[in-house]
């Protein structure tokens, strides 16, 4: 099947603009122009972009998904050490959300025992001591 970049795009529900920027970041080749017409995309293209969108959706970064591309043929070990890696920085970052929800809710609490309005606890709290 022949596909355009805006084929393409419009398949994967990227803009043409993000298949570009793959392009110049060395993610995915692009293909020859003939003398006359669009470029064509071939099925590896549009499967490696749909990787790299998947991977991102896991929270992989750029860099990240070029190095997966990379490892592609390599030994499972060097890919689950990657994901390994991603999971701790993940579970750090749910860490600190879970902190900043309680720190929210503590002061959310403040908010609704607080009997003196002209006072916000929250305010209060967020300004140097």
């Amino acid at each position: 099947m022949k596909r355009t970049i805006s084929r393409v795009a419009k398949e994967l529900n990227v803009n043409v603009e993000t298949i570009r920027f793959y392009e110049r970041k060395s993610l995915i080749e692009q293909p020859p122009k003939p003398k006359d017409g669009y470029r064509h995309y071939p099925d590896e293209t549009v499967d490696r972009i749909h990787f790299i969108k998947r991977a991102q959706e896991l929270g992989f970064t750029l860099d990240e998904v070029s190095r997966l591309l990379s490892l592609e043929d390599s030994p499972c070990s060097e890919v689950q050490e990657l994901a390994e890696n991603k999971l701790e920085a993940v579970q750090a970052k749910m860490k600190d959300l879970r902190r900043l929800e309680n720190a929210l809710k503590a002061l959310l609490a403040q908010c609704n025992e607080n009997e003196n309005q002209a006072h916000c606890p929250i305010i209060n709290s967020l300004q140097p001591k």
